[in-house]
This record gives structure tokens, C-alpha cells and sequence, in this order.
């Protein structure tokens, strides 16, 4: 069998499928024609084409190194009978920290002060505000909304707020909102962890923006798409919220000209809420492992659509 890795995964799951498999990893100039070669194929962020998958001859599975599949076309991958697998839960402890560093980064203007103290252009200081007690809003509850979750409220003592359709029971210390709209005006850190789809595109946009609190704070460390980019710089510039910070943009990498990029109360990481050895390892390791077994004839552990 031979696996077709397209983007860099750790040491640890790269030996580890070589134990089980011929592979062509993201060095080989030969990893473009898994169309016609791979029997299976790993994937991180890099767009699968749906003709690609249409055409694929020998492809038995497609492992998501990573949760979301929106650059996975799963209705082809279906169509052909190829199982989409992803690693749900490997990465969460990552992605939570990077919520709480971007959080606290935005409320204490760690990054514009970083910039002034080098530039040599410090000014009067803007004073910043305490996390110790705010109130978290969670928009979407799986096992990184949930990690995200259990660290604020042990952290900062704080009251959790959670809107996900069809949750009725939350752990002690949190609230399940009966809407999106419910939840917004009570909240000082809004925090997303949804998948992209044609429902939660812009979910966030001028109307939900306009119920937010003067002085919260936005973060999407999930899915580039599940805000409204334009509408959030406009709101930027009304001080509502009065601050966001993202791991992920519509178009990655976001252009140096993108409007939110602009704006001195919005701060941006490049999509590392997985760059940590422990979570690459986790994550590798766990699409490898599920990867081998659809191979081997197994039922796939966490399969996608």
C-alpha cells in the first residue's frame, strides 16, 4: 500500500506509517500524482480538487490531519465510496491555550505596546482589563469548545455561555443559551469553535456584531469564513467589540492588505492553534493509525460525512 503525505507531519507519525506502508511524503516531487498512485492519502490544509478525487484510481481512504474538511470535497470522496477520516480531539488542548493567549494578548494590548516599545513610539498607555471573573461565550461546545471552556471558568472564575443547537445540559458553572442572539449581549469573550459549511459561513456579521458588548472581545481560533471579515473591521472602528484576535482567515494567508490587518485593536497568529510538538504528535499519529486500518480492511474509528 502506499500513502501520500502532502504536507509535513511530525517525525514520530511519519515513522510510524512507514512501518505500515510505502510513503510518498511532501518532499517527493512524485506526491502530486497520488491521483493515480496513492491508495491513500493525508492531508492537512491544502485544497483537494473534487476532479482529483473523481479520477483517483486506486485511493481507499482520505485522512484530515486535523477537524475540519472544508478543503476536502466529501460528496466526491462519497460518491467513490472512499471514507474521510479526521482526528477529533487531538488538538484541543492546543487550540484552548491559543484562545487564552489571544484573549489575554487583546485585553492587555500586549502586541501594538510590543510594536511601540521597539519602534520607540510609546505613548500615553491604554489601560487594559482583567479576564479574573468575565464571562466567556462559547458558540459551538465540541472537545475544543469544551477544553476552551473548563480553562476559563478554573482560570478566571468565569461564567461560560454556550449556544450549540440541540445541547441541553452544560457542566456546573455554565449555561446553555436558547440563541445566538441570547448569548451575544451577555458575553465579554466570545470565542468560536465551529466547522465551515454553507450553514455557519459568516454566522458573525454586522447584525451579531451590533449585539456584541462595548469593550468585548472576539475570538475565532476555528474556521477562516465563520466571520464576516468586512463587517468586523467596520465594527472594529465603533469600538464593538473593541477588540479581535485570529488564528484563521477566509484566505490563508491573509494579504498583507487585508482590512482587519489594519486595524491597531485586532491581533493575528497564522493558523497555529495545532503547532505544538504535543499536538502535531497527537494529531499525526492518530490519521496515521486510522489511515493503516481502512487500509487493513478496519472500519474507520472517526469518519467525516
Amino acid at each position: 500500500m502506499r500513502v501520500h503525505v502532502l504536507e509535513p507531519i511530525s517525525a514520530a507519525a511519519l515513522a510510524r506509517l512507514s512501518e505500515g506502508a510505502e510513503v510518498v511524503d511532501w518532499r517527493d516531487p512524485r506526491v502530486t500524482r497520488w491521483p493515480e498512485e496513492a491508495d491513500g492519502l493525508i492531508v492537512r490544509t491544502q485544497p483537494v480538487a473534487e476532479a482529483d478525487v473523481a479520477r483517483a484510481r486506486r485511493l481507499k481512504v482520505i485522512g484530515k490531519h486535523g477537524v475540519g474538511t472544508d478543503n476536502i470535497p466529501l460528496a466526491a470522496a462519497r460518491a467513490k465510496g472512499i471514507p474521510v477520516v479526521n482526528t477529533p480531539g487531538a488538538n484541543a488542548d492546543g487550540v484552548a491555550e491559543l484562545v487564552l493567549t489571544l484573549a489575554l494578548a487583546a485585553a492587555r494590548h500586549v502586541v501594538s505596546l510590543d510594536r511601540a516599545l521597539r519602534a520607540g513610539t510609546l505613548g500615553a498607555i491604554p489601560s487594559g482589563r482583567e479576564l479574573m471573573g468575565c464571562t466567556l461565550g462559547v458558540v459551538g461546545f465540541g472537545e475544543t469548545g469544551r477544553r476552551t471552556a473548563d480553562l476559563f471558568h478554573r482560570a478566571f472564575r468565569s461564567p461560560v455561555l454556550i449556544f450549540k443547537p440541540g445541547l441541553t445540559a452544560a457542566p456546573e458553572g455554565m449555561e446553555v443559551m436558547g440563541s445566538l442572539g441570547d448569548l451575544l449581549p451577555r458575553v465579554d469573550i466570545l470565542s468560536l469553535h465551529l466547522p465551515l459549511s454553507a450553514a455557519t459561513r459568516h454566522l458573525i456579521g454586522a447584525r451579531e456584531l451590533g449585539l456584541m458588548r462595548h469593550g468585548s472581545i472576539l475570538v475565532n481560533a476555528a474556521r477562516g469564513g465563520l466571520v464576516d471579515e468586512v463587517a468586523l473591521a467596520e465594527a472594529l472602528d465603533r469600538g464593538r467589540p473593541a477588540a479581535a484576535a485570529f488564528d484563521a482567515f477566509e484566505v490563508e494567508p491573509a494579504p498583507r492588505d487585508h482590512p482587519l490587518l489594519c486595524q491597531a485593536n485586532f491581533i493575528a497568529t497564522p493558523h497555529i492553534g495545532a503547532a505544538t510538538q504535543e499536538a502535531l504528535d497527537k494529531v499525526g499519529l492518530l490519521v496515521v493509525d486510522q489511515v493503516l486500518e481502512v487500509l487493513a480492511g478496519k472500519p474507520p474509528r472517526f469518519p467525516v460525512g
